[in-house]
């Protein structure tokens, strides 16, 4: 059976500590705003920073219906 890319990613986020983890996000966020600076049309740059707002915004509802 092989792991797949996304299994793989997982397993190693999983291993990080809580600053680290931090660091990786920093780290792709940088990455894709570059992307997009040298490309603006680029969807995948397009994607990754919807998605990234989408999550965003569902943490912030989980936090507020916590409260």
């Amino acid at each position: 059976m092989t792991t797949s890319a996304s299994s793989n990613a997982w397993e190693l986020l999983g291993e990080l500590s809580e600053e680290d983890a931090l660091h990786v996000l920093t780290r792709l966020f940088a990455m894709y705003e570059e992307l997009e600076c040298n490309t603006p049309d680029n969807e995948a740059s397009s994607l990754f920073f919807r998605n990234l707002t989408t999550a965003i915004s569902q943490a912030s509802e989980c936090n507020l219906n916590r409260r």
